[in-house]
């Protein structure tokens, strides 16, 4: 297979000043990576140890196996929100026993591991990676049920109830979630470190296999405060859930722990007898590192994305040995496909060197079909302002070819992962796998912007309708109200497109450092590769 060459002048002012603004913004991600390891800040934290527990990163590390990675899921959640950064959940990828585990652990830090409309969307996105990929379920559970103090201060009554509705019809699919994992034969374990109240409570009671901790562990739909008003009951805690009766009478626990580390060390014991066996097929054991240095990714992207580069500077630099086998490369241009393969794993690549012409969602459909006869994964590499308009482009059949495109994607059955690392607009992120299309991983640079369009292009298609409406009123437009509006709608539109804005919000999987991107593309392959990998050979009706 050839290997890719570099034209990339890494000594040049321009890579300068991308590499300098690409560390601008992984410091600010690493800053807020650490305020979201602080849980719900230092005195939370020292309560915690102060009852002999450990805080939820650290029960994590402990359950994981030596010097294996744990790739974090939606980190940022909740930034810019009433909620702690993280929202009070850790979800993430680990190793348990040498078995690929979907790992989720409440914070007892932050609102005493509570559920709020942030962390509610974490767990929904671990159950849902867990049964696509056919990961076993680990939960450790420290819960107080839902938080009822989501409300802002200057959030409208109305709209929070409307909110806190929905978040309820959301979060109670949970339970459903994690009893079909055991229906399709996907393990599920619950570690259990504190109270577990109301739905906290049915995350143990709906898992195949309980581990409690003796006098630390207390399970029940309504605590005492609730049987009392319920009830008229005086509920001692011990007798109502704790982790004793649970284990000596109710039968709701299936492993009693002495402590923290007893429990975790029980958990890895289960793990272990899951006789557990990948069905994808394995990687070659034998593959080569990049030839091109992988810092070189902090130069390639400018701030300013209207500054093009080649993705193939990218492709070559998280590739194995930088081989790339280029399909079609004179025909549609603007989008690159090609086969290579990344830590031993064969893959399809997809990138982005401008808009997508008819001809490049040709080649897109066609090389989609073929990796799914193959049965290869394929990945996405965005960079793509969206497919071209315009009357030429139109009876230029552009609006036909880009459907054929799209068709193949929401079609393919083979992993699909999306890497943003650029400006991810409208049409173009459908067709590129965006989330909404069944990506089984989707992950961000902190150079992304994803969007329906540019914030100017936004701005500029409001005044247009605006023209218009007035016009068909027999009005006069007022541009000097208009030009101050579109002003605050491109500022907004322009803040709202950010990669770090996108992450909060739980629309991707996580924002990563770019030299890392090798290693995450080998992280989640692993766990696609736990489900067998098939290509479909059927698609719908095609307009030729």
């Amino acid at each position: 297979m050839p290997v890719l060459e570099s034209s990339l002048d890494v000594r040049s002012a321009a890579f300068a000043r991308n590499r300098e603004d690409m560390l601008d913004l992984l410091q600010t991600v690493d800053e807020l990576l650490q305020e979201a390891s602080e849980g719900g800040g230092p005195e939370a934290m020292a309560r915690l140890r102060s009852q002999g527990k450990m805080p939820i990163r650290e029960r994590i590390a402990h359950v994981l196996d030596q010097d294996s990675p744990f790739l974090e899921i939606s980190p940022l959640a909740a930034w810019r929100s009433p909620f702690a950064v993280s929202s009070g959940f850790v979800v993430g990828i680990g190793v348990i026993e040498g078995v690929e585990c979907l790992i989720l652990g409440h914070d007892p830090s932050v609102r005493a591991g509570a559920f709020n409309q942030f962390n509610s969307k974490k767990l929904m996105r671990g159950l849902q990676i867990s049964r696509e990929n056919r990961l076993p379920y680990i939960q450790f559970v420290e819960s107080a049920g839902a938080d009822l103090r989501g409300q802002g201060a200057n959030e409208d009554p109305e709209e929070a109830l409307q909110r806190e509705i929905g978040h309820f019809a959301e979060s109670g699919r949970l339970f459903y979630e994690i009893t079909e994992l055991s229906k399709m034969r996907i393990p599920s374990v619950s570690l259990v470190f504190g109270a577990s109240t109301a739905g906290g409570a049915y995350q143990p009671g709906m898992s195949d296999y309980n581990i409690l901790i003796k006098n630390q562990s207390r399970v029940f739909l309504g605590g005492p405060p609730l049987v009392k008003m319920a009830t008229g009951e005086d509920a001692d805690p011990e007798s109502l859930g704790g982790a004793d009766m649970h284990a000596t009478i109710s039968g709701l626990g299936d492993y009693l722990a002495q402590d923290e580390m007893d429990g975790i060390r029980m958990c890895r014991e289960v793990v272990s007898h899951f006789n557990w066996r990948k069905r994808g097929p394995e990687p070659e054991e034998q593959f080569e590192e990049p030839i091109h240095d992988s810092e070189d990714l902090l130069g390639i992207v400018s701030k300013d994305l209207k500054s093009p580069f080649d993705i193939r500077e990218v492709i070559s630099r998280i590739v194995d040995g930088s081989q790339f086998e280029d399909f079609k490369p004179l025909y549609g241009p603007t989008l690159v496909c090609g086969w290579a393969s990344i830590h031993g794993y064969r893959i399809g690549i997809l990138g982005n060197n401008g808009a997508l012409f008819s001809e490049s969602a040709e080649k897109a459909a066609q090389f989609i079909q073929l990796c799914n006869q193959i049965d290869v994964p394929i990945l996405f590499l965005h960079n793509i302002t969206g497919f071209l308009v315009g009357t030429d482009f139109e009876q230029g059949g552009i609006t036909k070819n880009g459907s054929k495109m799209i068709n193949a994607v929401s079609n393919s059955t083979v992993p699909h992962i999306s890497i943003v690392v650029g400006a991810s607009y409208g049409a173009g992120n459908y067709g590129m796998s965006g989330r909404g299309f069944g990506t089984r991983f989707s992950f961000i640079w902190p150079t992304a912007k994803i969007a329906v369009m540019g914030p100017k292009q936004m701005a500029g298609v409001m005044t247009i309708v605006g023209k218009g409406a007035a016009a068909r009123r027999g009005i006069e437009f007022d541009d000097e109200a208009d030009a101050k509006r579109a002003a605050v709608a491109e500022h907004w539109a322009e803040e709202r497109s950010k990669g770090l804005f996108a992450t909060s919000r739980v629309s991707d999987d996580g924002m990563i450092d770019p030299r890392d991107t090798r290693m995450v593309i080998s992280i989640v392959l692993s766990a696609c590769h736990n489900e067998e990998v098939k290509g479909t050979k059927e698609y719908g009706t095609w307009r030729m």
